[in-house]
Formats: structure tokens, sequence, C-alpha cells
């Protein structure tokens, strides 16, 4: 009898077990794609990432070298390799390689003719298969728009097409599914210079870069990564706003007037253009952007500045060097739905997402039937629960 005591015990703990590792794996199936732009860094490598919150990681990059899909760095391969094997503890994962990059150059020779097209997709599939992935983001900046150093021709407009195009013919026939995604610029300018409907026939999702709406160059202390839509009407009386009406008035007719920028407002222009929803993916940033010698009128938003700061603005920094015992205090703009810092000491503003707005992102997703979240970039996020990837997982999970 105690024998079959024991047996019992031993089945009930086993299934016990079971039931726990499946209620994790059913965690994971939230309402829309989470998807993790991933460059590794010491100290964040794939068996330490938080992996069980994502749908998609996408390693980040490789580069088009020679007409052909390489790694530029040696030590790339090790560590992809141990994120593909990442996946026997995270079934539901799914592991791509982006292509490209900012200021990374080669998409415009690659794809120019018929032969070179041939040759970089045949690259990338044997790509593929080396890792067995499972799937590529191309991220070209920008085609027919130089950009960064890179080259641009006319002609890249067509020639993106054609290089998605047999892409997607390529990939259907590996004996796997295959994913086929590309980062656009969140910017409208952008999409004169694509066949966004055309490209879209042969893609999985479009990953808007709705981040770096404003650079290091800007003149102006703004959002970087604003979710809400603030007309120019709304800020004419501001220094961003006067700049922004002069340059409309001399700009050639027909061309795109300067605004202030939002992800809600390129997303409602693609989806107006015919883009389905369920092809588009928000983009969050997990870093900041700042400028220095920014007045104090209105805590500093819209004012001018007198160039970036310097240093680093990952999510995680900006918790623990940004702070208020630093002279920073934090500011919600309920308009644009997003965070900012000012210090009125040093005269600094930083533009960021932080939990509250990355929330908004993923109920906005949600809510308008998106392909999903994305983000930029994993390895810049805090490493604990209040990380800015939790907030997007604990949110996606409500719904």
């Amino acid at each position: 009898m105690n024998k079959l005591i024991s047996i019992l015990i031993a089945c009930i703990f086993f299934v016990s077990c079971e039931s726990q590792k499946s209620t994790k794996i059913e965690k994971t199936d939230v309402p829309i794609n989470i998807m993790a732009y991933y460059v590794p860094r010491e100290g964040y490598m794939p068996d330490q990432l938080p992996l069980e919150q994502l749908t998609h990681i996408i390693f980040s990059f490789s580069k088009v070298i020679d007409g052909e899909m390489q790694f530029r760095n040696a030590e790339s391969d090790g560590i992809l390799k141990q994120l593909v094997a990442q996946k026997e503890k995270h079934p539901q994962l799914k592991v791509m390689i982006a292509c490209g990059g900012w200021t990374a150059d080669g998409f415009s020779d690659a794809v120019f003719t018929k032969e070179s097209r041939s040759k970089f997709i045949s690259s990338t599939i044997d790509f593929i298969e080396k890792y067995q992935l499972d799937g590529v983001d191309i991220d070209w900046e920008y085609p027919a728009i130089p950009a960064g150093g890179t080259k641009a021709r006319p002609e890249d407009k067509e020639n993106f097409t054609l290089l998605m195009k047999g892409l997607r013919e390529a990939l259907d026939q590996l004996d796997r599914p295959q994913i086929l995604t590309f980062a656009s610029a969140g910017w409208k300018r952008y999409y004169k210079n694509v066949e966004l409907l055309e490209v879209m026939k042969y893609v999985d999702y479009m990953n808007v870069m709705t981040y770096d709406q404003a650079g290091g160059a800007t003149k102006f202390a703004t959002h970087h990564t604003a979710l809400g839509h603030r007309s120019l009407a709304d800020i004419e009386q501001s220094p961003l706003g006067v700049a922004m009406t002069i340059q409309n008035a001399e700009l050639p007719e027909g061309e795109d007037l300067w605004e202030p920028q939002s992800a809600e407002e390129i997303i409602r222009f693609c989806v107006e253009k015919g883009v389905d929803p369920n092809q588009i993916v928000i983009g969050a940033a997990f870093y900041g952007r700042g400028w220095t010698g920014v007045p104090p009128e209105d805590t500093g938003l819209y004012q001018p500045n007198t160039g970036p700061i310097s240093g680093g603005t990952s999510y995680s920094v900006l918790l623990t060097d940004f702070t208020e015992e630093a002279g920073y205090e934090k500011h919600w703009d309920p308009v644009a739905k997003a965070p900012f810092l000012y210090n009125p000491t040093d005269s600094i503003f930083v533009t960021y997402d932080d939990t509250k707005s990355i929330k908004l992102k993923t109920q906005y997703a949600i809510e308008n039937n998106l392909g999903g979240i994305m983000f930029w970039q994993l390895s810049s996020d805090s490493k604990d629960d209040s990380s800015l990837l939790n907030a997007i997982f604990t949110e996606a999970l409500k719904k």
C-alpha cells in the first residue's frame, strides 16, 4: 500500500509540474505580437533574456557585404546560435534576423539588377538555413533616400518591391513557415519612395519606426516617440511651431508640410493608404533623446536647444542617472501621451518612452487591430519587474 501511495504522490507531483510548465507557455499567448530587436551586450546574452514575454526576437544586425547577407562581426555567429537554441525552452518564440540598420549601405547596389537581387536573395536563404531561423527583417534606411551616407537611386523604389517579392517566393520554398518583415520610417516622405501596397502583398508585417521623430540635430526640444497626435495649430505659438510655420510658407507647392509627428498620425496615414492594420506593427523606444541649452519656458517642451547631450540614454540608464536627485523633473504630456524630463539647473530636456506610454501604445495596438508592438532594443531595458517589456507583456495579458 505504501508503495502504491508513493507512486500516486509521484504522479501528482509530475502532473503538477507539467501543469506549471504548460501555464507558463500559455501566458505567452498574448493577443498581439510582441517583437524585440536585440543587439547583444555583455551581461545580457541569450540565456539571460526574458524570452517568455516575446513572440518574436529580431537579432540585429547582419549586413549587405559584397552583395550578400553576412555578419560583419565574427562573434555574432555564436551568439545567434545560442539564441536559436533557446527555442527549446521557449517554443512560442520566433527568431529572426534583421539585415541593415542605420548607415548600413549596400542595398541599392544589391537589388539593382535581376542578377544582383538573385545573389542577395540566395545568400539570405542560405543564412536562414544555416541558423534555422524563422524569418528575416529588411531594415533598409531608406529606398531612394540617401541617409547616413548610404547610396540611393530612383530605381530603389521599384527594386525594393522586387526584392520583397523575390524574398517571399524564395522563403515559401523552405520546409517551414517563414516571416518576412521590413522596418519602415515613421514619417510621410518615406512612403513616397516605396510602392507601399505592392510591398505589403509579400510581407507579413511592416515594423513602423515610430521613434526618432526628433534626432540629435533637431533644433528644438520635442517628443521623439509620441503616440498622441498634436497638430501644428496646437503648438503654433511655441518656438517650434513658429519655425515650422515659417518653413511651410517657403516650401514649393506639393511638398509635405512640416508638422509635429506621432505614431497615431503615421499609422492613420498608412491605413488610409490602404494598408491592412493587421500588418502594421507600432514601434516603441527603449532609449531617450536629449538636448542641452533648453530654456525653462513650458518646462522645455518645443523650445530651442544648443545641441544633443553626451552619453547614453538607454532606458536602464535613464532610471539610474536621470533622477530627481540628479535634478530632473518628470513631466507628462497628455496630448502626445508621452513623458519627458527637464533639468532646470542644467537646462537639459530628455524625451523617451516609460511604462505608462508603453502601456498606452500596447492598448492602442490592440484596440486598433494592429499586428503588434515592436521596440528598439531589448538590451537597453532595465532588467527587473519595472522593465518596459514587462509593462508591454502585462498590459497585453489584460486584454
